[in-house]
């Protein structure tokens, strides 16, 4: 597939896990929204927070490359945590709208950029220089794995085949390039792709299906792949 084709396709995800996210979001009672979830210190309130930071963040983003105006994500971690601290304080209902509010206007701030922007650099949270056209992929992500964190209903095997194995690509890339964890050879079960992680010690290889091997390289995993001799793995974002 082109660089062109990928990127549609990345929007095309984009709009599915943003509809999971609020079919998710919907199926859980202002009650429900107090209750912790698998993130260390965060409550589903905090999930949707950071989720709506998130798009005004990567809208900032889309502003950069449209304009060619440098505007980070965030101002500073400090602030980024103060944002979603703040957030989580609103009303059930403010703090739904804010989360449908955001993802909208993000979703057609993408729209509207004109394509030579997409080949616009710009600068992640985490520091790395890319191109506009990964912001798509970067919202992804974040909605697809979230919708998942708030124990709604939605799991990582009702996320697309093809969207899981770039999830894991991703997260196979970045514990590479990060260097801290096990030497991993990944296999899935269901349709035997594979993927290698760089690390330190001999290789360790696991096998499991997709959407179980995906939930646990993104740390959602309260055990490793049945049957896998899978050792501990380090934060990943």
């Amino acid at each position: 597939m082109n660089a062109a084709g990928g990127d549609r396709l990345r929007r095309g995800w984009l709009g599915l896990g943003t509809e999971l996210l609020f079919v998710t979001m919907d199926r859980l009672d202002d009650a429900a929204l107090d209750q912790p979830t698998g993130l260390p210190g965060w409550t589903r309130r905090h999930v949707l927070a950071h989720l709506a930071s998130n798009a005004e963040a990567l809208r900032r983003l889309a502003g950069w490359a449209r304009t060619g105006q440098p505007n980070p994500m965030y101002a500073s971690p400090e602030q980024r945590a103060a944002d979603i601290a703040q957030g989580a304080t609103l009303s059930p209902q403010r703090l739904r709208d804010r989360v449908r509010t955001s993802a909208h206007r993000l979703a057609a701030d993408l729209a509207e950029l004109p394509d030579p922007a997409w080949q616009a650099r710009v600068i992640t949270a985490q520091g790395r220089t890319v191109p506009a056209s990964e912001i798509p992929w970067m919202r992804t992500r974040e909605v697809a794995v979230h919708a998942v964190d708030l124990a709604g209903g939605t799991e990582f095997a009702d996320l697309p085949a093809d969207l899981l194995a770039a999830l894991i690509a991703d997260v196979t890339a970045r514990r590479s390039s990060l260097g801290d964890g096990p030497k991993l050879h990944l296999r899935t079960t269901d349709d035997e792709q594979v993927w290698r992680v760089d690390g330190h010690g001999e290789p360790v290889t696991v096998s499991a299906p997709l959407d179980v091997l995906a939930r646990w390289l993104t740390g959602r995993a309260d055990q490793p792949p049945p049957g896998a001799p899978a050792p501990a793995l380090p934060a990943w974002l």
